[in-house]
Formats: structure tokens, sequence, C-alpha cells
């Protein structure tokens, strides 16, 4: 999902969005990854890992961290905006009208999980807080951040998603734009290493900070593929406009090399995420669903042909994007299930809505959760960014001034 200028509820528009790499004398070599999984043509060569310069944080784990939680259903919801909004003073109130926290609004109707979204350099020119995109205050979805707001998740006795885009501003099916600092490599075996890398790095510093995620993410609707576009000079700051990169290393997988480089950087990701915990889940993510044919497509080059060992595999359902409804998911997704015994499944994000900025509350968000959890292996459903609204539906809050209430219509679908 990405988000444009929307309007809020109260009418006021609230902007949001949806260096080359050096050579390291440090590596890893990864000799686990089946070779199957890495090489095109299935050769028996490793594939190499080495660091990322530009990370900030020492690759030494810790001893103590907040491991991930039991949850048997994750009723979740992505709110990465909100550390924005509460920069600005923004305050809270619940349907009662009291003020409180987003943690503490969310945990009191029934949601016990968190998704927070990590770009790379969002401060690099074409990103997601570049000059003049309406975020250039502070790096927004940067590592530094999303590992300070991880904490509070954890300290909120809340589950954790960490979606990493991959990319410095949204990555979504229409765009998969490798970041800045990753723009020199030229082979997909050192892109891997810039992945890998910069996952391990990020890990090590939530795991430091005892906000080891429950699950994370290996890209953002990845449908297309990932690592495939680089920017020109009619990129907007929601990425829209922009080149493909060479086939050296672009992750299209409408393409032979496209799937292998792909296939490539799935697993360097969650090779790097299981090395520093081995209990967090992996996720890959698309939309489409109302495109039975692609997304079979997809899982079938991915799981069948690649044997990338994700997790968990996530949707983005959105019934005012021409997904249909829940009830036009079921088969599909129980069709999935059957055949993919070894996965659990998860719908990455929803809405409900029916048109721009509008619900029409007729329970199509609770007939979402209530759905998916009732079948085999369904752990999860995240809905995406509760405090705002935009094409995707209307949100759960209703914004005043400065300041955001809980829509007490709104909560009534959840718990």
């Amino acid at each position: 999902m990405v988000v444009e200028p929307v309007e809020t509820s109260s009418s006021s528009t609230v902007i949001l969005s949806g260096d080359s790499r050096e050579e390291s004398s440090s590596s890893y070599f990864l000799d686990s990854f089946s070779s199957s999984s890495i090489q095109n043509d299935k050769s028996s060569s490793s594939c190499h890992f080495g660091l990322d310069p530009e990370s900030s944080s020492s690759l030494v784990e810790s001893s103590s961290s907040a491991q991930p939680i039991k949850i048997d259903f994750y009723n979740g919801a992505d709110i990465s905006e909100v550390q924005e909004y509460e920069r600005n003073k923004t305050k809270f109130f619940d349907v009662d009208g009291k003020e409180s926290d987003i943690f503490t609004i969310l945990k009191n109707h029934g949601f016990n999980s968190i998704r927070l979204r990590t770009f790379v350099s969002p401060k690099a020119k074409y990103g997601y807080a570049a000059s003049g995109c309406g975020h250039d205050s502070e790096a927004y979805g940067d590592k530094d951040h999303v590992v300070a707001y991880a904490k509070k998740v954890k300290a909120a006795g809340m589950g954790l998603l960490v979606d990493i885009h991959y990319s410095d501003v949204w990555a979504d099916p229409g765009k998969q734009i490798i970041p800045e600092r990753w723009r020199g490599v030229n082979n997909a075996n050192a892109m891997a290493d810039s992945v890998y890398a910069y996952t391990k790095d990020l890990m090590i510093a939530l795991k430091n900070a005892g906000a080891t995620p429950d699950m994370v993410q290996i890209g953002n609707e990845t449908t297309p593929g990932i690592l495939i576009h680089k920017p020109n000079n009619n990129t907007d700051c929601w990425g829209n406009g922009v080149d493909k990169a060479s086939t050296s290393v672009n992750g299209d997988m409408g393409t032979a090399s496209g799937k292998a480089n792909a296939a490539k950087y799935f697993n360097a990701g969650i090779k790097a995420v299981k090395e520093v915990s081995p209990s967090t889940k992996t996720v890959l993510h698309i939309e489409r669903i109302r495109q039975a044919s692609t997304v079979n497509w997809w899982m079938g080059v991915i799981f069948d042909e690649y044997k990338i060992p994700a997790d968990v595999m996530g949707f983005s359902a959105y019934t005012a994007y021409e997904d249909g409804t829940p009830d036009n998911w079921k088969n599909l997704f129980n069709s999935l299930t059957s055949k993919y015994s070894n996965l659990e499944f998860i719908v990455a994000e929803y809405n409900g809505g029916d048109s721009d900025n509008h619900y029409k509350f007729d329970g199509s968000r609770k007939k979402t959760r209530e759905m998916i959890s009732s079948m085999n292996r369904w752990i999860g459903a995240f809905f995406w960014e509760p405090t705002i609204g935009g094409a995707w539906g209307a949100g759960l809050f209703d914004w005043r001034g400065n300041d955001v209430y809980a829509n007490a219509k709104a909560f009534e679908e959840f718990y």
C-alpha cells in the first residue's frame, strides 16, 4: 500500500507517501542455502553475502532481548504513520472521550499486534523523507526510528511485524526501487550481500533493543518481484515514474533472470532474520488476490520452483480495490492452505472500505478477521493505518484539528 495526499475525517489535508555500495573486507559465506533456491542453474556454488558498510550497528548479538511472544491470532494494525503524529504533539482519545495512547486504545478494542514499515535510507534523494516530500523533518522509517518505536510496541505487550520495503520509498506493485546506496551494485550476488547485511543489521539492532520481531516481511507487495527499478528525473515523492534497473541485478519476476535474482534476495533476507532470531517468522507479501491465476503463478515460482523457505505468506486484501469481499477470497485462501501445507498465512493489509475514505459499516472488517481466523493455519490480519483514510476506505479515528478521536461506530466491529 502506498499513501498519496489524502483527506482526513476533519477534511484537513495530510501528506502521506506512499550511495553506491562499497566493497567490504568482511563477508559471510552461507553454505546452508540449498543450491536450487539460490542458483538459477541449480549449481552447487555457495552464495556469498558481504557486509553493507553503511550499516551503523555492530553485527554482534546481545544475549538479552524481548523474544517473540505467543499469539494464537495476530489481530493487528499498521500504525507506522502514528510516530509522526506523536512528534507533532497529536493527542489520542478513545471512544469514551478520554485521552490515552495509541497502544492502549487499540488494546482496549482487541488489537494485540502492530506492523511497522521500514525504508533503507528515507532521507536520500527520491526517498520517503526527501526534501519537499512532506516528511523532511525526520527520517521516519529508518532503522533508528523503527527500533525506537518497536520498543514501544514491546513495552505495550503487543506482537510486532516489521515490514521491510528494501527501498528508500514505498515499495508496491507499481515500483520496487533499489535503495540509493545499492544502485552501484552490478551483480545479483553482491545485491544479495546488501540485502543480507542490511536485514541482519536491522534485526540485531531490534534484538539488542529488546524488540525482537515476531514476524518480518521480506519485501512489501512484491507481486512483480523485488529490487527492480531505479528513479529518474521524473520520479515523484511516492516513487511513481521509474526505469528498470539492469537485468544483472533487477528482481523482475517477469523474466527468467529476474526470477532467479528475486529468489536470491528473498533467501538472503530470510537467512539474515533466522540467524539472529530462529523463532521469528519470515513473511512474503503480495496483492492481486482478485486474480487467482497471478497468485498461483507467483507462489508456484517462489515456493515450488525456487523452494524459498519462508514461514508465512501474506496478502493485501482491500475490498475497495476490486479485490472482492471476504466471501470471494475464501475459496482461494482455502486452496492455498491445502496446497502449501508447510506455510502459515496472514492478511498483511486490509480495510474493508467500499470507496474513497468511506466505509458503509456492512461488517466487512469483522468478517475479514472472522473468516480467516476460522481457516487452518491463517494466523493474523493487520488493519492498514487506522488513523487515516483514503482510496482504500475510511480509518477508525476522526481528526479534530491536530488530535484524533476513536470512532465509536467504527470500533464496534472490533472486540
